[in-house]
């Protein structure tokens, strides 16, 4: 199967968007159905979390996210384009993730925790089968797979 492309504002209303196309790719690159959630949940997360840095950071750069179904695996690599010397806690190479967060603020009985902004990668990593996290030079790359059920649709001569 051939990688299927796709760079979006970095809108949160997109982030639906990217997940019903991955989707829509793991189930015709043979994905159990089983997994499906995963992939949705997994994809959405590292999604978002390159929405909330390109927002931050880089609001005119588009997320990339690029997803292919080929050997008995189906990959997903969502790019985001923040620099890595924005000083953001955003993964490490090697999979480790910063501590920074955004600062606490006030609620209605006093300051609200702060939640680690790279919560999500330890939720990609329980949800996804493999993955990788890099940060370059150009921002952080996390590169997710699932195992798929031999060769693709596409293949076989079908059709979605």
């Amino acid at each position: 199967m051939a990688t299927v492309e796709m760079s979006f504002t970095p809108l949160p209303a997109h982030v639906r968007t990217a997940r019903l196309v991955a989707t829509a790719v793991a189930r015709r690159s043979g994905v159990d159905e089983a997994l499906l959630d995963e992939v949705r949940l997994a994809v959405g997360e590292a999604c978002s979390r390159a929405v909330e840095a390109h927002q931050e950071h880089c609001p005119g750069e588009p997320v990339r996210v690029a997803l292919t179904g080929a050997g008995g695996r189906f990959e997903v690599v969502v790019t985001d384009h923040v620099a890595a010397n924005n000083g953001t806690g955003t993964a490490q190479p090697g999979g480790t993730a910063g501590q920074q967060g955004p600062p606490a603020t006030a609620g209605p009985t006093g300051p609200l925790p702060v939640v680690p902004s790279e919560l999500g990668l330890a939720v990609i990593e329980g949800l996804a089968d493999d993955v990788e996290i890099a940060r370059t030079k150009a921002g952080v790359i996390i590169r997710m797979s699932w195992p798929s059920a031999g060769p693709d649709l596409a293949s076989r001569g079908e059709r979605a």
